[in-house]
């Protein structure tokens, strides 16, 4: 089982910091992306979350715990 995701934040209330800026950043699917980003909509993260995409991450950006467990998973 393949797919391409990317990290993307989670704007979820208790993840958030002071400045509005994510905690964690979470995976989800590709092809969803541009989509929420411009319609939106919501996407779900492999580890269930669900928000809209409004932010993209930094390099060393903080990944959510499940969402990496779960993608090395996906790869094997």
């Amino acid at each position: 089982m393949s797919a391409d995701t990317l990290v993307r934040p989670d704007e979820t209330t208790d993840e958030s910091t002071d400045n509005d800026t994510p905690k964690v950043f979470h995976y989800v699917k590709k092809d969803k992306i541009a989509e929420s980003a411009v319609m939106g909509t919501h996407v779900v993260a492999l580890c269930g979350e669900v928000f809209p995409v409004t932010r993209s991450p930094k390099p060393g950006s903080p990944v959510c715990p499940d969402c990496k467990r779960i993608y090395e998973m996906m790869k094997k």
